[in-house]
């Protein structure tokens, strides 16, 4: 007996593998549906946004809108994370140096991650959150970040923080102040609190 109640799988418009992996772990199935976006020009279509959370916002309703598109009828969700270090904003790093360039001005501070879903059904939002968490990495020396960075692999470079809290990158902070869920990029208990009251999911 399955706790979904819906007929059909939840649409994830992510390509994201911690989400999915937190999804299914929850019990919802899924359609992957990742969505082909430009987030820079939707940003500055949008006529700009003011802050990191409100960027995260507005990304993940249009990665939702653009997947439901084609889908009629279902309820596809969207996600997305920013990271603010006061007013400066970053993106996912492309390679190791950037990845090493932004731990570098991260190190002896305090960040924001913003993490945003919303939930579509035939181009309406049905429901949208977002959670922020605050982080506050140690000071790092040269010798520990080559380290890290050496440890880490792959994974400095496939989120927008440069490190991913459930592996080698719980060793660059001292203080963690936040739901663990929206660290990792999806909020997931409003999700499912919302699921719950549209009886999509078992109460």
């Amino acid at each position: 007996m399955s706790l979904w109640l819906a007929d059909k799988p939840l649409v994830l418009a992510s390509q994201s593998q911690v989400r999915r992996r937190l999804l299914e772990a929850a019990g919802l199935p899924l359609e992957l549906k990742p969505a082909a976006l430009d987030e820079r020009a939707v940003e500055a279509q949008s006529g700009g946004v003011k802050t990191a959370s409100e960027a995260a916002g507005l990304l993940a309703r249009e990665k939702a809108r653009t997947v439901a598109a084609d889908l009629p009828g279902r309820l596809v969700l969207g996600a997305d994370q920013t990271l603010a270090l006061g007013s400066r904003r970053f993106s996912k790093p492309a390679d190791r140096a950037a990845a090493r360039e932004q731990l570098a001005a991260l190190a002896g501070c305090t960040h924001e991650l913003s993490a945003a879903i919303a939930l579509v059904r035939d181009g309406k939002v049905l429901f949208e959150h977002c959670g922020v968490a605050r982080l506050t990495m140690r000071a790092l020396s040269d010798d520990f970040l080559d380290r890290y960075l050496d440890a880490a692999g792959p994974a400095a470079t496939a989120s927008v923080g440069g490190y991913q809290l459930e592996g080698a990158g719980i060793h660059l902070f001292e203080r963690i102040d936040g739901d663990y869920f929206t660290i990792l990029g999806l909020p997931l208990l409003p999700l499912l609190d919302f699921l719950r009251r549209e009886k999509l999911l078992a109460g």
